[in-house]
């Protein structure tokens, strides 16, 4: 898969699991909306890494979103871990979607860094 189209792949995921997120959490908070704001410039780094000249700026725009993206949640994967084994924490939905966008986030991370070796070696020989 090209990454332009992986990166809204990616957006268009965040953006349901934020929308998801808020919706099923009665709409306590806006920060249910964390991953939907995430996923919108990352769909955007996809629409706009289409064009040949824009690409590589675009995908490396995107690759810095998702590894600041995985940050800022993967406290929420030993929550789920824990909620998963039958322990309790304070807002376990919460913790669900840390974890969702954080293993969102670190898929898409692993292939663009990927994508950029091979594009490295591509362009060497």
């Amino acid at each position: 898969m090209k990454m332009p189209n992986l990166s809204k792949a990616t957006g268009i995921l965040l953006v349901m699991l934020g929308t998801l997120g808020y919706v099923t959490s009665d709409a306590a908070s806006w920060t249910a909306l964390i991953p939907a704001f995430v996923g919108i410039p990352m769909f955007l780094f996809g629409y706009f890494g289409e064009k040949e000249t824009l690409r590589r700026h675009m995908m490396h725009a995107a690759a810095a979103l998702s590894l600041l993206g995985f940050l800022g949640t993967v406290g929420g994967i030993p929550k789920t871990i824990s909620l998963l084994a039958g322990g309790t924490v304070a807002r376990p939905q919460a913790a669900v979607v840390q974890a969702a966008m954080a293993v969102i986030c670190l898929g898409f991370l692993i292939f663009a860094v990927q994508s950029f070796i091979a594009a490295r070696r591509a362009r060497k020989v």
